[in-house]
């Protein structure tokens, strides 16, 4: 029986792309079963569709702060489809330990640095200030606190003379490519040794 998987993303959905297209090959023990944007113009919506994979949205600007009535809603979608797993992918609210706490152990995220480093946002620029040699990206399990959690994965690439935060998110979002699909095929296995790159 494969593990049910849904996937929150709130833009394009690259990760999300590459995460759909590893669960597609043969002998993967996950298979897609939603993606849902927190906006009907998230461009990933539009992919997934196409890739035959139910994809809805659940705009959070009607519910202005009320983040327990929105994330009632994000539940009342993952209760249409029962899934085992949830990746978040590029999903940009921060999510309250009310949500967090019944998923506890089946919630991944990918965050674009060397956790625990950089938790939060701007962690390109972060690692540029702060002078580091390397960079990365890491796949956890999602816990109450930001960015927190089990490691699961990590990325790592060197940083180059005359690197800028754009051209480091660029090389570090090939990296994230590789890293989400290998760590969810490892972990809907029953996997969960931390694998690096």
């Amino acid at each position: 029986m494969k593990k049910r998987v849904a996937i929150f993303i709130s833009g394009g959905g690259s990760n999300m792309v590459r995460l759909l297209e590893d669960m597609a090959l043969p002998g993967h023990a996950a298979e897609p079963v939603l993606v849902l944007a927190n906006s009907a113009d998230a461009g990933g919506l539009a992919k997934a569709a196409e890739m035959g994979v139910k994809a809805v949205s659940v705009d959070h600007r009607p519910y202005k702060g009320d983040r327990p009535a929105f994330e009632a809603a994000l539940q009342a979608e993952l209760d249409q489809v029962h899934p085992d797993i949830l990746c978040l992918a590029g999903f940009m609210r921060v999510l309250t330990e009310g949500f967090v706490a019944p998923w506890e152990g089946r919630m991944l995220n990918i965050h674009p640095s060397l956790l625990p480093k950089y938790k939060g946002l701007h962690t390109h620029a972060r690692a540029l200030e702060a002078g580091d040699k390397e960079h990365g990206c890491t796949v956890h399990l999602v816990t109450p606190a930001l960015d927190d959690g089990p490691i699961l994965g990590q990325a790592r690439i060197a940083i180059e003379d005359g690197d800028t935060p754009d051209s480091l998110a660029a090389r570090v979002l090939v990296q994230e490519h590789k890293l989400y699909p290998a760590v969810l095929r490892q972990f809907a296995a029953g996997n969960t040794t931390p694998i690096t790159l």
